[in-house]
C-alpha cells in the first residue's frame, strides 16, 4: 500500500454562473489534499475553502460516489474522467496526480450537454434517446422461473457487458464528433440480445438512432475515443451491433 502523503494542487476550472453566462478558466490553489481522497473529496475541499473565503463554491455532478450512478462527469487534463482507465471521476483517486501539479477540470464538452452552470452539464438528451426506444412488450406478473426462457451464457454475458453502461456521457465528451453511439449502442444492444427484446427490436433502433440526430450529437467515424474513456470499458462492438441492425431496418431485412 502506497505512503499517503498530503499535496498542495494548482487547479484551472471552468467556472460559468449559468447556461446564458459566458464562461473562463479560473485558477485556484488547494492545500493539504491527502492523496488517499477522493476526485470530488479534493473538489469538496477546495469548496469550503471558497466557501470560507466567501467566493461561490464550484457547481458539479455527483451522487453514489461508488462508480455506479453516473452522475459524475468532467474532463481532467483533457481526459474524460481523467487518467486511470475503467475508473469515473469519483473513483480517481489523487494518488495519481503529485505534490505541485497544474490540474486542468472542464465540463463535457458538446453541443448536446449544454453547460449549466460550472462543471454541470445537461444530459437530458440521454434520456430522451432511452425514451424513444419504449418498453418491450414481454409480459410482466409473477417472478418467472429463472429457467423459462434458456438463454445461452454467452449471450448473457454479452447482454451483462453492455447494459452497464452507466450513462455518464465520458464517450460523447472523449470523442472528436461528439458522438452518443456508444451510448445509444450499448442500450440498444443490451435489449437486441435477448429474446425479450426481440418485438421492439427493429422499431427500437430506428428510433433511437433518429433521437440520437434530433439531439445534435455527431456521427461516429471509428475512432475509438469513447470506448477509451469509458468507466464501465463498454466495447465498440456494441455500435457495429447497432449499425448492423439498423442496415437491415433500412434495407428491409428486420421488420
Amino acid at each position: 500500500m502506497s505512503e499517503t502523503k498530503n499535496m498542495t494542487l494548482k487547479l484551472k476550472i471552468w467556472r460559468q454562473a449559468h447556461k446564458d453566462a459566458p464562461g473562463k478558466m479560473e485558477d485556484y490553489t488547494v492545500t493539504d489534499v491527502s492523496s488517499d481522497m477522493s476526485f470530488l473529496e479534493m473538489l469538496d475541499l477546495l469548496n469550503e475553502q471558497l466557501v470560507h473565503e466567501n467566493v461561490r463554491p464550484v457547481e458539479f455532478d455527483s451522487d453514489c460516489r461508488e462508480g455506479i450512478c453516473g452522475a459524475c462527469g468532467c474532463v481532467v487534463n483533457g481526459q474524460a474522467h481523467g487518467p486511470e482507465r475503467g475508473t469515473t471521476v469519483c473513483q480517481l483517486h489523487m494518488r495519481k496526480f503529485k505534490d505541485g501539479d497544474t490540474i486542468v477540470i472542464e465540463p463535457w464538452r458538446a453541443k448536446a450537454f449544454p453547460v449549466i452552470k460550472d462543471l454541470v452539464v445537461d444530459r437530458d438528451a440521454f434520456e430522451r434517446i432511452q425514451q424513444a426506444g419504449g418498453y418491450i412488450t414481454t409480459r410482466t406478473g409473477p417472478k418467472p422461473d429463472g429457467n423459462a426462457i434458456p438463454i445461452g451464457k454467452e449471450v448473457a454475458d454479452q447482454a451483462m457487458d453492455s447494459a452497464a453502461c452507466i450513462g455518464c456521457g465520458a464517450c460523447v465528451a472523449a470523442c472528436p464528433n461528439a458522438s452518443a453511439s456508444l451510448f445509444t449502442a450499448a442500450k440498444i444492444r443490451q435489449f437486441g440480445l435477448l429474446p425479450q427484446g426481440q418485438p421492439e427490436r427493429a422499431s427500437r433502433v430506428s428510433k433511437m438512432v433518429l433521437q440520437m440526430d434530433k439531439e445534435g450529437f455527431g456521427n461516429c467515424t471509428n475512432i475509438g475515443e469513447c470506448a477509451a474513456a469509458c468507466p464501465k470499458e463498454i466495447d465498440l462492438e456494441n455500435i457495429r451491433f447497432m449499425k448492423s441492425d439498423l442496415r437491415n431496418v433500412l434495407f428491409g431485412l428486420q421488420k
